[in-house]
């Protein structure tokens, strides 16, 4: 794996050229434009603080819902849609991988460094909710944030790079990813505290990665807190999927061109 990886760092410019290109293409013809970045969390959070303040009320302690659910969209959005464009990232550049040879997980890494984008501009809206609604800062804590967030990236790549893979010999695989996504959605703390999970339920709710992420990420920005042994489960579960994604991509990488 450590060859694959070297040859990855030796197509970094082809890497850069082509997140560039993905980021160009996206909003070229949109009349919003960059927009879009901050139009889906802000809508999906906007809906549900409606819902989960005024009609089913939420507690989420001193926290305002809108930041509470925020804090955690994001990072899910970031996840989500990074998958949706990883796994049609080789059926969609088929005349790429036909005609000329460069390392073929370029292409769902480009997808996932280009959602990246998104989510740091995402992100960036949130400290300003922080301040607003002024959250005491852990300033310590957040030296944790890019931690959390490389377990988040090799938790994506990993699903990836095997579910990109997985599409070139069975094209139903998207729209069963978009089933799966919207019952894991609601399977992590996104719109709902950790503390709502039944007992019973909870030793086995951190098997969950991106639960323990996302309450990663709530314990810094909003409780002041650093993140418990959750973390630790989500990056060995990550580590696990990111090595046998990769591993059944190289796998099966030959196939490729034959089959597109």
């Amino acid at each position: 794996m450590i060859g694959y990886m070297i040859k990855l760092l030796r197509a970094k410019d082809l890497l850069i050229t082509w997140t560039n290109r993905i980021i160009q293409t996206r909003y070229q013809q949109s009349v919003l434009g960059g927009l879009w970045m901050l139009i889906q969390p802000v809508a999906s959070v906007a809906v549900f603080t409606i819902i989960f303040t005024f009609f089913v009320p939420i507690d989420t302690g001193k926290t305002p819902y809108l930041v509470f659910s925020y804090a955690a969209m994001v990072p899910w959005n970031l996840f989500s849609s990074a998958l949706y464009d990883m796994t049609s990232s080789l059926v969609d550049n088929m005349h790429l991988i036909t005609k000329i040879y460069f390392p073929r997980e370029v292409l769902p890494l480009s997808s996932l460094l280009a959602r990246l984008i998104d989510f740091f501009v995402s992100y960036a809206i949130l400290f300003i909710l922080i301040l607003y609604f002024r959250i005491q800062i852990f300033p310590v804590g957040w030296l944790f944030l890019p931690l959390i967030l490389i377990i988040q990236i090799i938790l994506i790549f990993g699903l990836g790079l095997g579910l990109a893979a997985m599409n070139v010999f069975y094209r139903d695989v998207r729209p069963i990813l978009g089933l799966v996504i919207q019952i894991w959605f609601y399977a992590s703390p996104i719109i709902y505290p950790y503390s709502l999970v039944p007992e019973v339920v909870r030793p086995y709710y951190f098997l969950n990665p991106m639960a323990g992420i996302l309450e990663s990420y709530r314990a810094i920005l909003l409780n002041g807190t650093l993140p418990g042994s959750y973390l630790f489960v989500s990056a060995v579960i990550a580590l696990a999927i990111f090595g046998i994604g990769y591993w059944f991509f190289k796998r099966v990488e030959f196939q490729f061109a034959d089959i597109i």
